[in-house]
């Protein structure tokens, strides 16, 4: 088995600090996974910024990464995938989104809270320009 160094690390509630993120309308609550690992992963949850000033559309993009999953706490989330149409994932939904997948995030709940983790803990974000014609 491979062990890679990884720092013991826990995150509690008490301690959540909220801060601006990739997403303006969106705040993040960082769990430490990032420096736990030195960088090869992320785990952070993911909140509509209060109050909603903004309809949270991202317009059609993919990340350069080789790992993001999402799970739903609360409230729900709807996504267009390349290959698979409109989802909606509510509370106990997770969809693992493929590396290089285009995807575009149309609408969510006011109470949306979800865990996404990512791999690597940093990476680009490139908008897809769709042709109008």
């Amino acid at each position: 088995m491979n062990h890679t160094l990884q720092k013991f690390c826990t995150a509690r509630a008490d301690d959540a600090q909220w801060t601006q993120g990739l997403r303006k309308f969106f705040e993040y609550r960082d769990l430490g996974i990032n420096e736990a690992t030195g960088g090869r992963y992320n785990a952070h949850v993911i909140r509509v910024k209060k109050p909603v000033a903004e309809f949270p559309h991202t317009g059609p993009h993919v990340h350069d990464l080789q790992f993001q999953m999402i799970y739903v706490l609360k409230g729900w989330i709807r996504f267009t995938y390349e290959g698979q149409g409109e989802l909606t994932f509510r509370a106990g939904d997770s969809c693992l989104q493929p590396a290089g997948i285009i995807h575009d995030e149309l609408a969510c709940s006011d109470d949306v809270e979800l865990i996404e983790f990512t791999s690597p803990a940093e990476f680009e974000t490139h908008r897809i320009n769709q042709d109008p014609t």
